[in-house]
């Protein structure tokens, strides 16, 4: 679906040299902001994550999984062995013509290939080159590779997650929020680095790594550590630092209660018929109350867990407190809410199959993002990218092809 408003980021080209998540998922952010993507993949060794199933998505043309969906929409494809050096001065070609490369090989192996940051900006100074790693481009781990698992746990995250009392251990949060969130970072450093452009002319290499993006993704995890001293636990779902921030026992299933301030906490008592606790000495302040946490904790379960859950929850929502019910995903996007805001919208390809995609989230008013192209099928703009982007005839596309440089 074409957007008939502008795009924020028309004009700029991006070439985006990355597989599974954390790199795609930069470069749909900026193609859904209206950057025209390049997608380039090895004719024998397509993006992992197409692999990643089931659930797939079938087409007349062969499936991809659900997975790789998730983070390639809006995006050209095309196959392209650039170990071969003529498949190496293709994309070194579709580089010069292009603003940003973002690429997520291990520290220098792109270099014997001439695709490297200090090669590229020789001939385009211009360019702005993001590497996104495991580890980074220095220190004493910046040649090993990383995936989203293993950085949760590296990171801290993992001993953070789960519940103090479960013998099992520390538990990975259930989507690859390291992943995720290392592409969000590398799309805010690559969007400065194109603003520091317009104002020198000069482009920059971008180094982001999953190790180092999680664990500025600890917030106040980390700083609770930096500034206390002390070695954050696992609380389950209760919060650190304030208090009630949790979910409780009802009558018919749980309830999360997320009040930030004294104020809602005496709102919350309110509800629950518990008002002369406004003016315990023991629960007046959020310091008191996270002194006093088990006491409180079993106060409010006793209140709760007799109540109804959705009444309880529109209760509370009234009297200014948010609460809510805790949902599978599937009640997540079942939801009235997730409708009207039409966070689920379809893109339809060319023959005529229709991909779900999940919206981007951020509502721009005058520059929205748009759903152009569905996620691409493996290699099918490669003769597209050759002919109209650099200018390729066709028999010299058909002689790449037989000599196997491209799929």
């Amino acid at each position: 679906m074409k957007n008939a408003q502008p795009a924020a980021l028309d004009g700029l080209t991006v070439l985006d040299l990355s597989r599974v998540m954390a790199g795609p998922w930069c470069c749909q952010m900026l193609a859904d902001l209206g950057a025209n993507v390049i997608k380039v993949e090895h004719p024998q060794q397509p993006d992992d994550t197409r692999l990643w199933g089931p659930p797939f998505f079938r087409g007349d043309a062969g499936e991809d999984a659900a997975y790789y969906l998730a983070a390639n929409r809006n995006k050209s494809a095309m196959a392209v062995n650039f170990a071969d050096p003529a498949g190496a001065e293709l994309v070194r070609d579709i580089a010069r013509k292009s603003d940003i490369v973002v690429e997520n090989y291990k520290t220098g192996s792109l270099a014997r290939y001439g695709l490297d940051y200090e090669n590229l900006k020789m001939e385009n100074p211009r360019i702005v080159y993001c590497s996104i790693t495991g580890f980074g481009q220095t220190g004493p781990l910046a040649g090993r590779g990383g995936y989203d698992f293993l950085i949760q746990a590296m990171s801290g995250l993992m001993s953070v997650t789960g519940h103090p009392e479960d013998n099992q251990g520390p538990v990975k949060v259930g989507i690859p929020v390291a992943d995720l969130m290392t592409g969000q970072f590398a799309a805010t450093a690559i969007l400065a680095a194109v603003v520091h452009r317009l104002k020198t002319g000069e482009g920059q290499h971008i180094d982001c790594a999953l190790y180092d993006s999680q664990l500025a993704a600890l917030s106040n995890q980390a700083m609770n550590y930096l500034v206390g001293g002390e070695v954050p636990r696992r609380l389950g779902n209760a919060h650190p630092n304030v208090i009630p921030y949790q979910d409780f026992q009802g009558a018919n299933g749980r309830i999360v209660v997320a009040a930030g301030s004294d104020r809602q906490f005496r709102s919350v008592c309110k509800v629950l018929g518990l008002a002369e606790l406004c003016d315990d000495q023991r629960f007046a302040t959020n310091k008191a109350r996270l002194e006093n946490r088990e006491l409180l904790v079993s106060i409010l379960t006793a209140a709760t867990v007799s109540r109804d859950v959705e009444s309880l929850v529109d209760a509370l929502n009234a009297a200014g407190v948010p609460a809510g019910c805790i949902n599978d995903i599937g009640e997540a996007f079942s939801h009235q809410h997730v409708r009207e805001r039409q966070i689920v919208r379809s893109m339809v390809r060319d023959d005529g199959r229709e991909v779900p995609t999940v919206a981007f989230p951020a509502r721009l008013s005058r520059t929205p993002a748009s759903y152009r192209k569905p996620p691409p099928r493996f290699g099918e703009d490669t003769d597209h990218i050759l002919r109209d982007f650099l200018g390729k005839d066709p028999r010299a596309i058909a002689e790449l092809r037989a000599r196997g440089v491209i799929a």
